[in-house]
């Protein structure tokens, strides 16, 4: 494979800095730093030499393909069902490549998969949904839809922590720094991450685009201010 230094060195060197400053904050363990890699990958859609990088990096750091596939699936919430599938087609050519076997999964239950009455109850918070009822009942359903999808805790999946996170780069990377942006941080918060653990999602997501993580500092402090009073 064909060496980013041989591309152009000093775009290396950049490169190499630039991630090495970022990936330096304490507060965020190995696995964290691997699905907010991955995380940035699938927004971006650098599912070539990046993804594969991210891919073997996560594995060194324990994690298995079995977690980044619950990575997918939690975050195919928030970037698109499309766009997450472009990201398993590239993960399962990487684990045929190593000879990885797929990994074996339960299915979702029927009562997760339905928006009638038959379905189970949303793990939305009561405020949020009558906040998305107003806007338009479809839309309200649609979004209890997803957050059932994505409900399911425990082993192979993401804990509240990871979860938080991953959701919070993700509004990084969109610019969503709204409404959203403050529910994963309080969710964050309210799942024992200190704000200077939560601070450190965005210090290390500037290695992915500068000026978005400038663009998100201010909300960011707003809302663990808001949180803390």
């Amino acid at each position: 494979m064909t060496t980013i230094a041989s591309l152009d060195p000093v775009f290396a060197q950049m490169g190499v800095a630039s991630a090495r400053h970022a990936a330096s904050v304490p507060e965020l363990t190995e696995r964290e730093k691997a699905f907010l890699y991955l995380t940035a990958d699938v927004c971006h859609q650098t599912l070539g030499r990046p993804f594969a990088l991210h891919v073997e990096r996560a594995q060194r750091n324990g994690v298995s393909t079995a977690d980044i596939r619950a990575l997918l699936r939690l975050i195919s919430f928030d970037t698109g069902y499309h766009t997450a599938l472009a990201a398993f087609e590239r993960l399962v050519e990487i684990e045929a490549a190593a000879g990885i076997p797929a990994p074996d999964v339960e299915p979702l239950a029927d009562n997760l998969l339905t928006t009638g009455p038959d379905a189970a109850p949303t793990p939305l918070p009561e405020s949020v949904v009558a906040r998305l009822a107003e806007l338009d009942e479809h839309f309200g359903e649609h979004m209890a839809l997803q957050s059932r999808l994505r409900s399911p805790a425990g082993p192979g999946t993401l804990d509240v922590r990871e979860r938080s996170f991953t959701a919070m780069s993700v509004d990084i990377h969109y610019q969503t720094l709204g409404d959203t942006f403050q529910i994963h941080i309080t969710r964050a918060l309210r799942g024992g991450a200190s704000p200077e653990d939560v601070r450190a999602v965005l210090r290390f997501s500037a290695q992915f685009g500068v000026t978005r993580a400038w663009q998100a500092w201010e909300p960011l402090n707003k809302y663990i201010a808001d949180f803390a009073g």
